[in-house]
């Protein structure tokens, strides 16, 4: 079956499946759960897939909420992951787009189910929850789940088309300064103030920024200054978000910050402390062959590329997963470009008709994806040879 015969029963099963997947992501929008609390989206999603003929393993990897399905004997030469994202963001539900973006991932799962013998290729439908704060997809890299895929993808939405979106590493740390209470009037001799700590460090971050390249990023709250004014401040804390475009210049821009907390503790005679937050997200490791294929598939479907892939997207654990396989996260638009994500008119705009058309749409991005690789054996070579490099 060479690639147009591929495409032909790609569309009959998305067009045969739509007002499933359209059902599925109305209902999950309508009903939006924040990252690790995820229950009843998964369950649903994972009913579908059940009732479909997959054989899900629920919950998957340690993780309540997250899911692997499988369809078939998974025997074939190759591993294919649809990565599916179902998290909502607290207070403003589906404002990344979750519910679309999973519903898209089902949606190409049932499109490509019963093409993988023409393909040679096994197509597991990978729930990864959490995406929002702590990275499921950092969990599994971790313990091993895509080093057996040959590739990895999904669609996210967006304000614009962009085939590779520039994701930033980051880092996220809550740092702690330990002093000593006292009057801080009657005796503030006696006291050791971590609040002073605390400060110094922000400014000394900020001194940092201007030595830093282009791509560094440092954002910080105060999450605890003290209980009262009279009271020297015996333990603050303060958080931080550390971004690069390389994972490798992140590391150094943590041992940095540590040190502005190190100094800052050293001037105050105070001690300090710090824990992570979060996992680490890599940034997103380029696939020249898998990219140049995607275009061709943006060209296909007759979708404008309109985005700057060198604007900064933000940061994703999409990203870990390309350090472990070839991955790939294109962006799709489904609102105008002055709609942006985490925003409530984004959240709105996810069961509008522009939505429903973005769900066949994104599902046809994967799937054709899919077909015109792993029906080209240079392709895949080329694109495990892209991989390797560094």
């Amino acid at each position: 079956m060479n690639y147009h015969e591929l495409k032909e029963r790609i569309y009959s099963e998305i067009e045969k499946n739509k007002a499933e997947l359209t059902a599925l992501n109305d209902d999950i929008a309508d009903h939006p759960e924040i990252s690790g609390e995820e229950y009843e989206t998964s369950k649903k999603i994972v009913k579908l897939l059940d009732k479909h003929g997959y054989h899900t393993e629920y919950p998957f990897a340690g993780l309540d909420t997250a899911f692997k399905a499988v369809y078939g004997d998974n025997n074939h030469k190759y591993k294919i992951a649809i990565l599916t994202e179902y998290d909502a963001l607290p207070e403003i539900g589906h404002a990344c787009g979750h519910c679309l973006s999973g519903s898209i991932s089902v949606l190409s799962g049932l499109a490509t189910k019963n093409l993988q013998d023409e393909l040679d290729a096994d197509i597991h439908v990978i729930g990864t929850p959490i995406e929002e704060t702590d990275g499921a997809k950092c969990t599994m890299v971790k313990k091993g789940v895509f080093d057996d895929y040959d590739m990895a993808i999904m669609v996210h939405l967006y304000n614009s088309n962009i085939v590779a979106p520039t994701l930033q590493g980051l880092a996220s740390y809550m740092y702690q300064f330990h002093g000593k209470a006292a009057h801080a009037s009657a005796a503030p001799w006696d006291g050791v103030n971590a609040f002073n700590a605390a400060q110094l460090m922000f400014h000394a971050v900020d001194m940092l920024r201007q030595h830093c390249k282009p791509d560094a990023q440092f954002h910080g709250i105060i999450r605890n200054g003290g209980e009262a004014p009279n009271i020297v401040p015996e333990e603050v804390t303060a958080e931080f978000y550390i971004r690069a475009l390389d994972k490798h210049y992140l590391q150094e821009l943590v041992q940095k910050v540590d040190d502005c907390a190190k100094g800052a503790a050293i001037a105050t005679q105070t001690t300090w402390d710090k824990y992570a937050t979060a996992e680490v997200y890599d940034n997103l490791k380029k696939n020249p062959t898998g990219v140049s294929s995607l275009e061709e598939v943006y060209d296909e479907l007759a979708i404008p590329i309109n985005g700057d892939p060198n604007k900064i997207f933000g940061s994703s654990d999409a990203g870990n997963v390309s350090f472990a396989c070839p991955a790939f996260h294109p962006c799709l638009q489904v609102v105008d470009a002055d709609t942006p994500i985490h925003t409530r008119g984004f959240a709105e705009a996810m069961k509008t008709e522009r939505a429903h058309q973005a769900l066949v749409t994104g599902a046809k991005i994967i799937s054709l994806q899919i077909a015109k690789i792993f029906s080209d054996e240079d392709k895949i070579n080329r694109l495990k040879a892209d991989f390797e490099r560094d």
